[in-house]
């Protein structure tokens, strides 16, 4: 069974997982790191998409994990053709910390992979290694299933909206639109940010879950399509009108008032809902400068982060979207916030880009 985007698992069922990888050594970590944990079973491996290909009508995986870069058929095709033949199972792509490994993850997920999770370099030692595997993988394969007795987002939180779907304005203009978004999220914002026009009159700040090097490489990414301006944040950037800004990945994203006006501030305080950037760190910072003077969007991603900032800036006056859950990758944090009341729009993701044109222009 399914509730929109989530499967309900039977009680006693295990979520069954495909590892995929060329490298004999990685198979038998990421096997011995899952199989570690009593709501997953590694029902099978394979050196290659083409092995892997030929095992998912017998194994029937909910998961595989996916190597980029093997032999015969390489993760992009082998993604490819799990899209046109198991629409239904859940792809992760796990890739190394570089430069073509972020670029190659980037292109995958804007294929279809559901999420990544990053290849540790050198851990240093076996338990280290497993360490960092479980703390990767387990939480992103989880996140699509809910288990027995585990209670779905609730939708009694509803806002009411009009015939268009659209809630009024608040009563507090914004002046400034902040986005936290994590999984799903690259395809999310190259969804929504191109429909903002080049005469976009406020300014927008990104927290998007990703570590350094696939921010900076997303940035580059979306300003080649965006008529806004586009650019991974650095410390000390204005915060200005039709300026698009992400976070830096292992940086919170803060903004600060000076004398010529907000600019970016970029810290690495401690992470905060095990995440660093933070959309709370980046919404709780422009509720000081701001007030309730922002509109606050909430896309798909695992978890709750942006629920406190999301609470902050609501009690100023602030008036939020979320991302609706059928068109959510995984609807943790717009159902965290939904689910609190704090949501004045639930709207799917196609129409966002309409809601905040519509809430800046008429505020």
């Amino acid at each position: 069974m399914k509730i929109a985007n989530r499967r309900i698992l039977r009680p006693g069922e295990k979520i069954r997982v495909l590892v995929v990888d060329d490298s004999v050594v990685i198979r038998r970590l990421v096997a011995h790191a899952l199989e570690e944990k009593d709501t997953i079973e590694v029902v099978g491996v394979a050196a290659d998409g083409a092995i892997a290909l030929s095992r998912i009508p017998q194994l029937n995986p909910d998961v595989l994990t996916l190597d980029i870069e093997m032999p015969v058929m390489d993760g992009m095709e082998t993604l490819r053709r799990v899209r046109r033949e198991y629409p239904q199972t859940r792809v992760i792509m796990f890739s190394a910390l570089t430069e073509r490994g972020a670029a190659a993850t980037l292109d995958a997920l804007r294929a279809g992979a559901d999420d990544y999770a990053a290849k540790a370099s050198n851990e240093g030692s076996l338990d280290r290694s497993l360490a960092r595997l479980r703390e990767e993988l387990i939480p992103r394969i989880e996140q699509f299933f809910l288990f027995p007795g585990q209670l779905p987002a609730m939708k009694s939180s509803l806002p009411p909206t009009g015939p268009a779907g659209l809630a009024p304005p608040s009563a507090v203009p914004p002046r400034a639109v902040a986005i936290g978004v994590s999984t799903g999220g690259p395809a999310a914002l190259t969804a929504l940010l191109p429909r903002l026009p080049a005469s976009f009159p406020l300014p927008v700040l990104v927290v998007q879950h990703m570590p350094p090097l696939f921010t900076r490489l997303l940035a580059e990414r979306l300003n080649n399509i965006c008529p806004l301006a586009v650019a991974e944040a650095q410390e000390g950037d204005s915060v200005q009108p039709g300026k698009i800004l992400i976070a830096p990945g292992d940086f919170h994203m803060k903004v600060v008032a000076g004398d010529a006006g907000p600019f970016v501030h970029l810290d690495q305080s401690p992470p905060q809902n095990s995440c660093r950037p933070a959309v709370d760190a980046l919404f709780a910072s422009m509720s000081e400068i701001y007030a309730g003077a922002v509109l606050p969007v909430i896309l798909t991603g695992m978890g709750q982060d942006g629920l406190r900032g999301s609470r902050i800036l609501k009690a100023q006056g602030a008036s939020l979207i979320a991302q609706d859950e059928a068109s959510s990758v995984v609807w943790g944090m717009p159902g965290a916030v939904v689910g609190a009341g704090l949501a004045s729009q639930v709207i799917p993701l196609d129409r966002i880009a309409e809601a905040i044109l519509k809430r800046v222009c008429c505020a």
